[in-house]
Formats: C-alpha cells, structure tokens, sequence
C-alpha cells in the first residue's frame, strides 16, 4: 500500500506525476480550486481526501476510482454533485459533504448501498430524493444546518441506521416511516419547526437519545414514556409544551430529563 499526504502545503494543483498503484491520499487544507484529470487515473484508490480546499465542482470521471471506500469532499465550493457518484459502489466507510453550497443531491447517492457514514450537514439542502432510502447500510446520516423542511418516506427503509442528525433546519413535521428506524440510538431534532412528534416514534425500541430542543411542540406522546431503552430526553425551549406528568416516571428510571 502506497500513501501520500500533502495536507498544508499551500498548494494550487495536485503534482501531476502521481503514483498509479496509489491506495491514500490526501490533500487537505490546500487551496485547490480544481482536480486533474489525471487523478481519475488512480485505479487502486481506496482513501481521497481533499477537504479544506476551494473545490468548486468535481468532474463525472470520478466514478473512475472503482475502489474507493472513503471520499472527503467537505469544506470546499461545490454547488451542485456528478450523477455519476452514485457508481461509486465500493464506496463502504465514509462519504464527507459537509460544508460546501449544495442546493441538492443527485438521485444516483442511493446507488450507495454499503455506504455507512454520510454527513451532508452545512449545505443548502431544501429536500431529499426519494432514492435515499436505497442506502441501505447507512448507520449515521447527518443533515443538521440546511434548510430541510420535510424528509422522504423512504427514510424509514434505512434499516441500520444508529444516528440520525438534523438540527438546524426548517422541519415542520416528520414522516410516519420513521418508526420504522428500529436500530436507532440517537434522534438529534433541535432547531427546528417540529410542533407535533409523530406516534410512531414509540416504535424507535433502541432509542437513548432524543434532542427536541428549540422547536414549536405543544405536546408529546405518550409513547415516548414507553421506550424501553430512553436514557436522555431534552425538551428545553419548547415555550409552548405542556409537560405530562409521566416525565417523573422516565426521571425515577433513570432517563434524563431537562425541561
């Protein structure tokens, strides 16, 4: 295995005589504007980092590095995604978006069916595509700070999920699929529009973790007493919320309770 890292270096292009049999390399915190073709060239890639740069697009030849498992495209310019991302199959660890001026996603990212990290969070994101719900291996998936109004029913076939994020957005509600998360451990929902949380989220049997804070609830549940695994329950400024009397009950089992 070969790695080459070029992280700091104040550079403005990637050298153009990289190794082929390269297998990592990273290039962050640089002030690339722009990728070489020749870096499509890399046939045994598994590992590219080039965060932290001033990326403004990425070509469609990328779906050339057929081995790759981790990608960082995070903190660089990008507005807009090539379809042809979605045929990154070996693509199993991490996908990092974060950061960029992305308006959407292609519809192909649910191609990514072994993917099991995806932070797309600080973009400009307004919806999901449907095809999310393919990603079928995803355990983490991280949206906070967009500009989400709704997610698609489809988010409830991401079976595997442990953690979803989604602070800091404009969610007013969520779907009656998310239920379906039966593996999920923590549900980040501060910031937002929520005024009601759906009763399926009674469902949510691994569930430690939930994060309301700062939404416009006026009630809650019932079933949120029920969950058999709720250690933390935080509905801090929520002015509006009627706390139920059943909040003692999940304090006296040990669940923490900030109101």
């Amino acid at each position: 295995m070969q790695s080459l890292d070029l992280d700091s270096l104040r550079l403005t292009a990637l050298p153009a005589d990289l190794a082929p049999d390269l297998w990592e390399l990273s290039a962050y915190d640089n002030d690339l504007t722009s990728l070489p073709d020749s870096l499509w060239d890399l046939g045994e890639l598994r590992m590219l980092n080039v965060a932290a740069n001033r990326i403004g697009e990425v070509s469609p030849e990328i779906s050339r590095l057929t081995t790759l498992h981790t990608l960082d495209l995070g903190h660089n310019a990008l507005t807009s995604l090539p379809d042809s991302l979605g045929d990154l199959t070996s693509l199993d660890r991490y996908l990092y978006l974060s950061d960029n001026r992305l308006t959407a996603v292609p519809e192909s990212l649910g191609g990514l069916v072994k993917l099991r990290y995806l932070n797309l969070t600080d973009n400009l994101l307004t919806a999901l595509p449907a095809t999310i719900g393919g990603m079928a291996g995803l355990r983490e998936l991280r949206l906070y700070g967009n500009q989400l109004t709704a997610l698609p029913d489809s988010i409830g076939f991401l079976s595997r999920l442990r953690e979803l994020h989604l602070r800091g957005n404009h969610l007013t509600e969520l779907p009656p699929s998310l239920g379906r998360l039966s593996d999920l451990r923590e549900l980040t929902l501060r910031d937002n529009r929520l005024t009601a949380l759906p009763p399926e989220i009674g469902d949510l049997v691994a569930l430690r973790v939930l994060d309301v804070r700062n939404n416009e609830l006026t009630a809650l549940p019932d079933v949120i007493e029920k969950l058999p695994a709720l250690e933390k329950l935080d509905l801090r400024w929520n002015k509006r919320l009627k706390m139920p009397v059943w909040l003692l009950d999940l304090e006296r089992r040990g669940c923490v309770v900030l109101t």
